[in-house]
């Protein structure tokens, strides 16, 4: 009995002891979170800040935090510079291009590539994995001299073309894929259903959360995609918004208009921030989704 006894009691002493580690360390992680969440929202906050002031007040004192006289003469300035409207349209065409395109293509190229038994599979699922750790400066030369060769030079097509079907979006629905039971889509064989029905039918509604998580992944590509549009697209007609903004920043030779380009940020962040936060919940699942297997 008392062997028994002093075994309960370092039991006892065992869970006190780690219900005090937990309530010392859940304050420090909780506070080390909130550090991290501050130190990353400072440079957001020195964009808002900086679009609510004057382009003089920006250049006479730039580390400001407050602006000290308010305006929203920026934004007012932003929403009638000539081809602002022009450029929002532009990107949110692209975008939907580039959307639309990484849900069906990369949706099917990672279904096959999961589901499918095909010869070269492996080589073609090495090819994704290779595309993904190629820099993307690295193939621009054969990326535009392609859409020269297709007529698709200084048009929205040309712009949305090269990112229709990311490596990443392929590489997180082929994990997705392996997750899905092969029971399942062997029972809809069984019952006569095509390849095609699996695939709209089962396969990508079952794949809600990876289908979220390359919405959001493919839609920030391409509305933050500076660098492809400003090479490709070459007259305003086809500019981007920030590419426009870049170009129509200018308040007088060899000085860059900061008020309107952080107004102009402002901006572009909103519709990722929107996007994010509707499908926050389906993105994280579709994330832990892609390591199941």
């Amino acid at each position: 009995m008392t062997a028994l006894a002093a075994l309960e009691n370092a039991d006892m002493t065992t869970d006190r002891i780690a219900v005090r580690r937990r309530s010392v360390s859940r304050p420090l992680l909780y506070g080390a979170l909130v550090l991290c969440a501050l130190l990353t929202m400072l440079p957001f906050v020195w964009v808002i800040s900086g679009s609510l002031r004057s382009l003089d007040e920006i250049r006479s004192d730039p580390g400001a935090w407050v602006p000290q006289h308010l305006t929203f003469d920026n934004f007012e300035r932003l929403f009638t510079t000539e081809g602002f409207g022009r450029f929002l349209v532009n990107s949110v065409v692209v975008a939907v291009m580039v959307v639309a395109g990484n849900i069906v293509a990369a949706s099917a190229a990672g279904y096959a590539l999961a589901k499918l038994d095909f010869a070269g599979r492996r080589i073609a699922f090495a090819a994704v994995m290779g595309a993904m750790m190629m820099p993307l400066t690295s193939v621009f030369v054969t990326q535009f001299v392609i859409t020269v060769d297709l007529g698709l030079a200084d048009t929205l097509t040309g712009v949305a073309l090269p990112s229709v079907a990311l490596p990443l979006s392929v590489f997180i629905m082929r994990q997705y894929a392996m997750s899905i039971p092969d029971e399942l889509l062997e029972a809809a064989r069984i019952d006569g259903a095509g390849e095609f029905r699996i695939f709209f039918g089962i396969f990508l509604p079952l794949a809600g959360p990876a289908v979220a998580t390359i919405t959001i992944m493919s839609f920030l590509s391409s509305w933050n995609n500076f660098l492809w549009p400003l090479i490709v697209a070459q007259s305003m007609s086809s500019y981007t918004l920030p590419v426009g903004l870049a170009t129509t920043s200018q308040a007088a030779a060899h000085v860059t208009d900061y008020g309107l380009l952080l107004a102009g940020a402002i901006v572009v962040m909103l519709p990722v921030l929107v996007l994010f936060l509707f499908l926050q919940r389906y993105f994280v699942q579709g994330v832990a989704g892609t390591g199941m297997r």
